[in-house]
Protein backbone atom coordinates (compact mmCIF):
# COMPACT_ATOMS: atom_id res chain seq x y z
CA UNK A 1 0.00 0.00 0.00
CA UNK A 2 2.57 2.33 1.31
CA UNK A 3 4.36 1.62 -2.38
CA UNK A 4 1.18 2.23 -4.31
CA UNK A 5 0.85 5.67 -2.66
CA UNK A 6 4.47 6.92 -3.79
CA UNK A 7 3.68 5.47 -7.05
CA UNK A 8 1.03 7.58 -7.31
CA UNK A 9 2.49 11.38 -5.73
CA UNK A 10 3.35 13.84 -7.97
CA UNK A 11 7.07 15.05 -7.54
CA UNK A 12 8.90 12.04 -6.74
CA UNK A 13 12.72 11.20 -7.56
CA UNK A 14 11.64 10.11 -11.27
CA UNK A 15 9.38 13.34 -11.39
CA UNK A 16 12.90 15.38 -10.73
CA UNK A 17 15.23 13.53 -13.33
CA UNK A 18 17.36 15.97 -15.26
CA UNK A 19 17.27 14.07 -18.61
CA UNK A 20 16.25 15.27 -22.31
CA UNK A 21 12.75 14.50 -23.53
CA UNK A 22 12.84 11.97 -26.48
CA UNK A 23 13.34 13.96 -29.92
CA UNK A 24 14.71 17.27 -28.21
CA UNK A 25 17.92 19.28 -29.20
CA UNK A 26 20.32 16.55 -28.07
CA UNK A 27 19.15 13.89 -30.38
CA UNK A 28 21.54 15.83 -33.04
CA UNK A 29 18.62 15.76 -35.49
CA UNK A 30 18.72 19.67 -35.78
CA UNK A 31 20.91 21.81 -38.08
CA UNK A 32 24.22 23.82 -37.38
CA UNK A 33 27.24 23.02 -35.82
CA UNK A 34 26.59 20.47 -32.69
CA UNK A 35 30.07 19.20 -30.79
CA UNK A 36 28.97 15.53 -28.22
CA UNK A 37 25.23 16.36 -29.05
CA UNK A 38 25.55 20.09 -27.89
CA UNK A 39 25.30 23.26 -30.08
CA UNK A 40 28.20 25.45 -30.08
CA UNK A 41 28.45 28.69 -27.95
CA UNK A 42 28.85 31.68 -30.84
CA UNK A 43 29.69 34.96 -29.01
CA UNK A 44 27.55 38.06 -30.84
CA UNK A 45 29.93 40.46 -32.02
CA UNK A 46 29.16 43.73 -29.93
CA UNK A 47 28.25 46.66 -31.91
CA UNK A 48 29.58 50.42 -30.16
CA UNK A 49 26.23 51.83 -29.11
CA UNK A 50 27.83 55.73 -30.34
CA UNK A 51 28.43 54.23 -33.89
CA UNK A 52 25.09 52.76 -34.06
CA UNK A 53 23.15 55.90 -33.32
CA UNK A 54 25.91 58.14 -34.77
CA UNK A 55 26.70 60.14 -31.85
CA UNK A 56 30.13 61.80 -32.55
CA UNK A 57 30.91 62.50 -28.93
CA UNK A 58 29.64 61.00 -25.69
CA UNK A 59 27.91 63.38 -23.64
CA UNK A 60 28.56 64.13 -19.82
CA UNK A 61 25.10 64.96 -19.27
CA UNK A 62 23.56 61.85 -20.79
CA UNK A 63 23.71 59.92 -17.63
CA UNK A 64 21.16 56.87 -19.26
CA UNK A 65 23.72 56.57 -21.74
CA UNK A 66 27.02 56.74 -19.26
CA UNK A 67 25.49 54.52 -16.80
CA UNK A 68 25.41 51.78 -19.14
CA UNK A 69 29.50 51.99 -18.73
CA UNK A 70 29.78 52.24 -15.17
CA UNK A 71 29.92 49.22 -12.79
CA UNK A 72 27.85 49.20 -9.68
CA UNK A 73 30.30 49.95 -8.22
CA UNK A 74 31.33 52.89 -9.77
CA UNK A 75 34.36 52.19 -12.05
CA UNK A 76 34.28 52.82 -16.00
CA UNK A 77 33.89 49.11 -17.66
CA UNK A 78 36.82 48.15 -20.02
CA UNK A 79 35.63 47.83 -24.49
CA UNK A 80 35.80 44.41 -24.18
CA UNK A 81 32.91 44.50 -21.80
CA UNK A 82 30.52 46.84 -23.19
CA UNK A 83 32.08 46.75 -26.93
CA UNK A 84 32.31 50.41 -27.28
CA UNK A 85 34.90 51.85 -30.07
CA UNK A 86 38.19 52.87 -29.25
CA UNK A 87 37.61 56.46 -30.29
CA UNK A 88 34.25 56.31 -28.17
CA UNK A 89 35.69 54.85 -25.40
CA UNK A 90 38.14 57.94 -25.22
CA UNK A 91 35.35 60.37 -25.16
CA UNK A 92 33.56 57.75 -22.67
CA UNK A 93 35.92 58.13 -20.13
CA UNK A 94 36.31 61.79 -20.26
CA UNK A 95 31.99 61.81 -20.07
CA UNK A 96 32.47 60.38 -17.32
CA UNK A 97 35.12 62.01 -15.58
CA UNK A 98 32.63 65.58 -16.29
CA UNK A 99 29.78 64.32 -14.69
CA UNK A 100 31.75 62.95 -11.91
CA UNK A 101 32.95 66.21 -11.16
CA UNK A 102 29.66 68.05 -12.00
CA UNK A 103 28.06 65.37 -9.29
CA UNK A 104 25.88 63.37 -11.44
CA UNK A 105 27.46 60.26 -11.24
CA UNK A 106 29.36 58.82 -7.74
CA UNK A 107 32.54 58.73 -7.48
CA UNK A 108 32.22 54.98 -5.85
CA UNK A 109 29.29 52.59 -5.05
CA UNK A 110 27.13 53.95 -2.46
CA UNK A 111 28.00 52.37 0.95
CA UNK A 112 25.77 49.07 1.03
CA UNK A 113 25.12 46.37 3.91
CA UNK A 114 27.81 44.20 4.79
Amino acid sequence: MADEYNDDRRGGYDDRRRTAPAGGMDSGEGNGPQVGGRRRYTPRRKVCMFCTDKVHTPDYKDLKRLQRHISDRGKILPRRRTGTCARHQRGVATAVKRARHMALLPFVAAPGRG
